[in-house]
């Protein structure tokens, strides 16, 4: 229906104009690849989360600023590093781990709430007379080092046995308006990273670890009804300020190795 002449059409609100017109989410097929060229540590690293979305934005009235893009946080995190019959160290985040928050930001640690600022954000500063299309895109991956031989023991004889990783993320496409803090989810992404690496640490170097699982990821999932950000999502510390390095032994108290850097 037109509006009737004599009656001032009411114009849409941003949040009623914004639409998402398209929105992507894959992790490569590529499975985990291991390093062993150090023989200090090993690395290894996983294959890419990556989302895409491309967003139109109607015109921007009045002098408001509205940033769209990817916050991300970590919901689950296990990651345990066996070392035979002595123990196991195991990266925690203690207020996660114990059911304190739901969720922690995954942020760069700049940018809060954002996961970064480059080709995952877009700014549209108003008034603006037109339309604009754009895309923001992100991807996440890991890439970390376990060392061949207990992490508080002065002996360098390698003695790591297995190591298993079980992350999820909820990834979300927000608009904030950066005067009032009005915050709008647009999508929801929902994903998982998981692997499992044996290791034989009594062979030679570059034949010690083998990828057991998966060899390909779980794809992530867009949900069709948006999920709430919680507000331990938005804020300091992020996941990497906040996670601990424990040493957790078969026999004895647990020591903390890496303390949290907040």
């Amino acid at each position: 229906m037109g509006c009737i002449q004599s009656i001032r059409c009411k114009p849409k609100s941003f949040r009623e104009s914004i639409i998402v017109l398209e929105v992507n989410s894959s992790i490569d097929a590529n499975p985990t690849s291991i390093d062993e060229s150090s023989n200090v540590v090993l690395r290894y690293r996983t294959p890419h989360f990556r989302a895409f979305a491309r967003v139109l934005v109607p015109p921007v009235a009045g002098k408001e600023t509205w940033t769209i893009g990817w916050i991300q946080a970590c919901n689950h995190m296990e990651f345990y590093n066996k070392y035979g019959n002595k123990g196991m160290s195991s990266w925690e985040l203690p207020d996660l781990r114990d059911g304190k928050i739901q969720a922690i930001s995954d942020s760069d640690g700049v940018n809060y709430p954002w996961y970064g600022n480059t080709t995952e954000t877009c700014t549209i500063v108003g008034p603006t007379k037109k339309e604009s299309k754009f895309t923001v895109s992100m991807n996440d991956n890991f890439y970390p080092s376990v060392t061949w031989s207990v992490p508080v023991s002065d002996s360098n004889v390698p003695q790591l046995s297995s190591i298993h990783r079980d992350q999820s993320f909820t990834t979300w496409l927000v608009a904030i308006n950066q005067a009032t803090s009005e915050t709008l989810v647009l999508q929801t992404i929902c994903w998982r990273m998981k692997l499992h690496i044996q290791v034989d640490p009594d062979k030679p170097l570059g034949h010690r670890a083998v990828l057991l699982e998966p060899v390909a990821q779980e794809q992530p999932r867009i949900l069709g009804k948006n999920d709430p950000i919680p507000p331990n999502a938005m804020v300091k510390p992020n996941a990497n300020d906040a996670q601990v390095l424990m040493w957790r032994p078969k026999i004895g108290d647990p020591v903390v190795v890496i303390p949290p850097k907040y």
